[in-house]
């Protein structure tokens, strides 16, 4: 896409209201599996002091190929959805502001992985729970999204669609990230 487009593109969001992009919300996610070490209740004691939320317990649904029985928790996940700026901010700092280009889908998501959980800023240790890592997925949304929530994508325009371009040069313009 050339320069001019982009900014004839970047110049119709700016002037209509409908066109602006948010964030609909950021799950968080840590997976334990069998490792005896690691609990489900220290993932979600880790996701609470990261979000100040609710942490839910994941759990299997039905006995897998990694050898865990049905009904087994396995980790901890928290949705976020108001106030999410904030949250997604301090997480893109820990990982220095960089993401590949290959984290963005073609529907306005993006994804990263945090290695520990210290390397948030504003997180301390704690030498009573083992070191985590943490998935962080961020679903983008327009105004009018709430069809989509109704279960009717076909009632979205396809050009009210979020697509991967645009999502990279919100991320690059609101948050000051780099797409490697």
């Amino acid at each position: 896409m050339s320069e001019i487009e982009n900014s004839k593109k970047q110049k119709i969001m700016l002037e209509n209201p409908m066109r602006r992009i948010r964030i609909e919300k950021i799950v968080l996610n840590i997976g334990c599996g069998k490792d005896p070490k690691k609990t489900p209740e220290q993932a979600a004691e880790i996701l609470k002091r990261i979000t100040g939320r609710k942490v839910v317990i994941t759990r299997t649904h039905k006995r897998s190929t990694f050898g865990v029985a049905k009904n087994r928790p396995i980790g901890a996940m928290v949705t976020i959805r108001k106030n999410a700026d904030e949250l997604l901010k301090r997480l893109l700092e820990a990982v220095d502001n960089k993401i590949k280009a290959s984290s963005f889908d073609n529907f306005g998501n993006f994804a990263f992985g945090i290695k520990e959980y210290i390397m948030i800023p504003g997180v301390k240790y704690d030498h009573r729970l083992p070191m985590f890592g943490l998935d962080v997925c961020v679903t983008l949304e327009r105004p009018g999204y709430r069809v989509k929530r109704k279960k009717l994508w076909h009632k979205i325009g396809k050009k009210h669609l979020i697509t991967k371009e645009e999502t990279m040069n919100w991320v690059k313009e609101k948050f000051n990230v780099e797409i490697i």
